[in-house]
């Protein structure tokens, strides 16, 4: 068995590289500058209640993906959740609504999914790549803190714009780099600022479990985020703004655009909206790949000293959203064991 891949990011598509690589007889070590892993598969505790305030459930076709989201140890799985869906504004994912696609959410969070991918691999948390060194017949992980790990092969499981500060500083001396940085100044991300608020559970609660309004210039989704828990001690809200209207906002103060969002909830939801028993905010700079920069499969090139770089993520799969990154994830480790 070899330790000679590296992957940066323990999202969904580099979990799903790295556990692919396992089952291959691989032992990739996976780099992850958080203290958890599951990207935007994010599940928060506030006062022991979990929150899903990133993706609000999972969606796909492909049997594959669907056997690997099933396979979560002792979780209860909401099949067909959300399944009472207001407001005729336009969904995050479109295609989670087609009548073929399979959705569902999990009562204990999402982020059981991505802990079960991670689960037996070799994850190093809180450790920030820096830098990618060139070197002869390899690569080498340069983190923030310090430290040097060289590798045969690095796989940047990370959004376009993040990957891109990674490849450009070799890209002048490297054709296929250049051309690796061009691409992925094409591939964008949308922003999503949003507000967690919660009301005291027994009190008013929207009829739907999740709204999309159609006349909103901020809010793109409600998520009835506490219909989905057992027992649940609060009303929990979750507020995602649209993407132009969060990426205008992103650097401002939270109480700012988060009052915003409140105000607008309770609009659209009622006026018990407006008074959140608590508040929490989270800034996504880069939520999800934007419609219509997909590529269809991950991209490998070999660094100039003999390396060889695989940069994968959801935009590199059709569809977006965690499918897609899943997806792009296994892409990616087919690509990493191809003899060329």
């Amino acid at each position: 068995m070899t330790s000679e891949v590296a992957i940066v990011g323990a999202g969904v598509s580099g979990l799903a590289c790295a556990r692919a690589l396992a089952s291959a007889g691989h032992r990739p070590i996976v780099f992850e500058r958080s203290r958890g892993v599951g990207g935007r598969c994010a599940t928060r505790r506030i006062f022991d209640q979990p929150v899903d305030h990133g993706a609000s459930f999972l969606h796909g076709v492909d049997e594959e993906f669907l056997v690997d989201a099933e396979a979560v140890d002792g979780a209860e799985i909401l099949q067909g959740w959300p399944s009472n869906v207001a407001g005729d504004g336009p969904p995050c994912s479109p295609q989670a609504f087609r009548e073929r696609e399979r959705r569902w959410a999990y009562a204990s969070g999402v982020s059981v999914f991505p802990k079960t991918l991670a689960r037996g691999l070799d994850i190093r948390l809180g450790t920030e790549v820096a830098a990618i060194g060139d070197e002869r017949n390899g690569a080498t992980i340069i983190a923030a803190e310090g430290g040097r790990t060289r590798f045969s092969t690095v796989v940047l499981a990370l959004p376009a714009e993040t990957a891109r500060g990674l490849t450009e500083p070799h890209a002048p001396g490297s054709r296929d780099l250049r051309s690796v940085t061009a691409l992925l100044r094409l591939v964008g991300s949308q922003s999503c600022l949003t507000a967690i608020c919660g009301y005291p559970g027994g009190g008013s609660a929207p009829p739907w479990e999740v709204c999309y309004p159609a006349d909103s210039a901020s809010v793109q989704m409600i998520s009835h985020d506490s219909s989905k828990r057992r027992r649940a001690r609060f009303t929990v809200l979750v507020i995602q703004g649209k993407p132009c209207w969060s990426r205008v906002r992103l650097d401002d103060p939270e109480s700012s655009w988060g009052a915003e969002l409140i105000a607008e909830a309770a609009r659209i939801a009622g006026p018990w909206a407006a008074v959140p028993a608590w508040v929490q905010f989270h800034r996504w700079r880069f939520a999800r790949s934007d419609r219509g920069s997909e590529l269809s499969r991950p991209v490998k090139v070999h660094l100039p000293g003999g390396g060889r770089l695989v940069v994968t993520g959801e935009a590199f799969a059709p569809g977006g959203g965690i499918e897609a990154a899943w997806t792009a994830g296994r892409a990616a480790a087919r690509r990493v064991m191809e003899e060329t």
